[in-house]
């Protein structure tokens, strides 16, 4: 094995006192030391986390910045400053398993199409079951964690996913130099399905490698599952990420699905009283979109990559029928 490194493993923290340690003390345990650097990209931490890793954990990498810019943004720091032929994306509340990195390593090596890698998260406190297992999307606008709260080993085979989830996946560095960085409009959520959609229309692929195996507590920085924050920023981007990956003719053909989507979902949020915030953050979402730079930020439409809409317009039918009817574990 080289000992140049192969691969970056960027760690976005936000007031992480709580996890950040032991998540850079799994990574060191890794045998595969050598073909990894860690860099943490602190986004303006005012719980003492940042001073934590410059102190305690000298070989990270570690860089500042002065107030939370998102996730988005942190992340494309860490990107950008990074050298190696991949870029492997961990949360702060996360604790690796032995071979986590070698796996994804191999995995994006055997596939060259391959542009993300999503990783086998598993519930930090039920280990023997799924947080995430890659992320599917489909024609009503909803994402959807793969297997999660089912059994860990009903997921052992890997296979091509809609997109990775960004809390623990590798990418391609080349890809990103044809396509971009992630969307920093997105500040924060559903930027992982994104820049997935994103890189499926240029023709590239997702999988999911159940070997690289991650503990995750989720939700560690912004809160519980369902929580203000995340609600108001995840409508708006759900409406933004449909309006700049989808050419008009193909919105069009999805609306009554979208429509049917966004009404139940409304129903849902104005059970847990959060309706309206559910609906301004939607309005919030078209707003950017038909803002100069929403327009600035759509994907244009090549006829050449005509096979690849169509492709992702049949997972999108697909994928709807695997959550109506729990058909995840495919």
């Amino acid at each position: 094995m080289s000992f140049m490194p192969e691969v970056t493993v960027v760690i976005p923290n936000l007031n992480g006192m709580k996890y950040i340690g032991g998540c850079l003390e799994s990574l060191g345990r890794l045998e595969e030391a050598d073909l990894f650097r860690v860099l943490v990209v602190d986004n303006g931490s005012t719980d003492g986390s940042a001073e934590l890793v410059a102190e305690r954990y000298p070989q990270a990498g570690l860089v500042r910045l002065p107030e939370n810019t998102g996730f988005c943004h942190a992340v494309n720091v860490g990107i950008q400053a990074s050298k190696t032929p991949y870029v492997i994306l961990l949360n702060n509340d996360t604790e690796v398993l032995p071979g986590f990195v070698l796996a994804l390593y191999r995995a994006m090596e055997k596939n060259r199409r391959a542009f993300a890698i999503s990783s086998l998260m598993l519930r930090w406190e039920e280990p023997d079951l799924i947080d995430d297992a890659g992320d599917g999307y489909c024609v009503l606008g909803w994402a959807f964690a793969r297997g999660k709260g089912r059994p860990a080993a009903d997921y052992d085979r890997p296979v091509k996913v809609f997109a990775a989830c960004g809390g623990a996946a590798i990418y391609r560095r080349s890809v990103f130099e044809e396509i971009g960085l992630f969307d920093e409009a997105h500040f924060a959520y559903l930027e992982d399905i994104d820049i997935c959609y994103r890189a499926r229309i240029y023709g590239y692929e997702s999988w999911y490698e159940p070997q690289a195996k991650v503990r995750h507590a989720g939700s560690a920085s912004s809160g519980s599952r369902y929580n203000s924050f995340k609600t108001s920023l995840a409508s708006a981007n759900s409406v933004y990420l449909i309006g700049k990956n989808m050419p008009l003719l193909q919105w069009l053909w999805n609306l009554p699905f979208l429509l049917t989507g966004f009404a139940i979902k409304t129903c849902f949020f104005t059970c847990k009283k959060m309706g309206m915030l559910y609906l301004k953050g939607l309005c919030r979402g078209l707003g950017r979109l038909f803002s100069e730079e929403g327009r600035s930020r759509r994907v244009k439409f090549g006829w050449k990559r005509l096979p690849n809409y169509l492709a992702i317009q049949g997972q999108l039918y697909l994928n709807v029928f695997r959550l109506l009817f729990n058909r995840t574990n495919f």
